[in-house]
């Protein structure tokens, strides 16, 4: 199984409940879509490029009619998938031809050398190629969101018989059975990656001094944890449930738990591509708007989408182990289940969607923590260059959905730490646990 440590970057408190913020976060939402709703009428008077259905002829056309998608067989691929099975790409003038990649490292490469035109990827890889973080370096954007939530940590069997099991019996465990532990994620640059380092840090353990981090392709997860090679890992669904199901590990936590509502996969591309061909950026971002909106709607397509993304072609894997966290019903591998209120969403009424200029500096200032940036970047400046939300805007109305009250938003993560975009530098030094 291929690997790599995380030194290689060329692969490449009493705690609040974090559900404490999210009411006053979706009465924020909710107002901003009025607000926003109210304002349609006045912003088609002077720019028509934005009115809904605008798009269909002529110098509105999309300039390249067929795309390559690149995604990972992974649960939140499912509103790319769906958008060309559902044949929302066609209904705005685009044909989706879909590219199933074998790792992070793959998509990285492909996007930047035109191959892909784009792709479903880690919101942290899309950053660290745009500032040439452990590798060449392209100017990159950031579409849309294509879900938020849904990732988890999984502890082998083996911790688990050492007696830990979660955050705090790790520590513990790592702090009295003194050994070289190993953590994998994704991508150096990426989501689960920060999400690891964020959580085992949160507990005291330093992820670069305490443990040592790999990466492994997501496919890879499951069968690396069953020939040893790891005592955790960070990925995306379904491989988080497929460890229970194969009796290999449990959930220590899932990544909701460690921040609520978090920014997970994006639909991206490089800003050459998007440059060249603005209407084909807005026409793609608008059919997986209204994709995973779709997805969102119901249950019933919910479990239509765990039917088709299960497919050989797509994840590969039996549909039974998507859908039940695909709709929020979790177990822990440990005897304990529910019900998930921040269970993987697609939509949820754009919130997801939303490319927040603030979630976007998130993992930079996480970048910064871990020595991955050796200098503060100008956070804001670098956000607003690559998450395109004048793309997003057009499509979001090309798609009939609101727009929130601002471009950033406010979280308090599992460390009781308040995240807002307003003082990134500040935030980002402010961590007792850093390289």
């Amino acid at each position: 199984m291929p690997m790599s440590s995380h030194h290689d970057r060329s692969e490449h408190a009493p705690k609040p409940d974090p559900r404490d913020g999210a009411d006053a976060g979706r009465r924020s939402w909710l107002a901003g879509a009025a607000r926003a709703a109210t304002g349609a009428g006045l912003l088609s008077l002077v720019d028509p490029l934005v009115r809904a259905g605008a798009w269909a002829a002529g110098t509105d056309a999309p300039e390249k009619t067929e795309v390559k998608i690149g995604f990972i067989p992974l649960t939140d691929c499912a509103s790319v998938v769906m958008a060309s099975a559902l044949g929302l790409d066609k209904k705005h003038g685009v044909t989706i031809t879909l590219s199933k990649e074998a790792s992070w490292a793959s998509v990285r490469d492909k996007l930047m050398n035109g191959e892909l035109d784009f792709a479903h990827v880690l919101y942290g890889l899309v950053y660290g190629v745009h500032l040439g973080i452990g590798g060449p370096r392209k100017d990159m954007a950031v579409l849309m969101g294509l879900n938020q939530n849904g990732q988890a940590i999984t502890l082998s069997n083996k911790l688990l018989q050492a007696g830990a099991r979660d955050g705090e019996s790790l520590a513990r465990l790592m702090a009295s059975d003194k050994r070289e532990y190993t953590f994998a994620q994704t991508f150096p640059t990426g989501t689960h990656a920060m999400w690891l380092y964020y959580w085992l840090a949160a507990h005291g353990i330093d992820p670069m001094r305490d443990a040592k981090a790999i990466t492994v392709p997501p496919p890879q997860m499951v069968a690396n944890m069953r020939v040893g090679n790891m005592d955790g890992f960070c990925v995306g669904e379904p491989w988080g449930a497929r460890a229970i199901m194969d009796k290999i590990g449990f959930t220590a936590i899932t990544t909701q738990g460690i921040w609520a509502d978090h920014p997970e996969k994006v639909l991206g591309a490089s800003a050459e591509f998007v440059a060249r061909h603005p209407n084909t950026a807005r026409a793609v971002t608008a059919a997986v708007l209204e994709a995973g909106k779709w997805i969102d709607a119901s249950e019933a397509n919910r479990q239509k989408t765990a039917e088709t993304i299960a497919a050989k072609s797509y994840v590969n894997t039996d549909a039974g182990g998507i859908v039940g966290r695909m709709q929020g019903r979790y177990e822990d591998g440990l005897g304990k289940s529910w019900s998930d209120p921040h269970a993987m969403r697609f939509h949820a009424d754009g919130a997801a969607n939303f490319p927040y200029l603030s979630d976007g500096m998130w993992f930079l200032t996480q970048h910064k923590r871990w020595g991955l940036l050796k200098t503060h970047p100008d956070y804001l400046a670098v956000a607003r260059q690559i998450n395109r939300i004048d793309v997003y805007r057009q499509a979001a109305q090309a798609a009939g959905v609101a727009l929130p009250a601002g471009e950033m938003r406010k979280s308090t993560l599992v460390d009781g730490v308040a995240w807002d975009g307003s003082d990134p530098a500040a935030y980002a030094d402010g961590f007792k646990v850093k390289a």
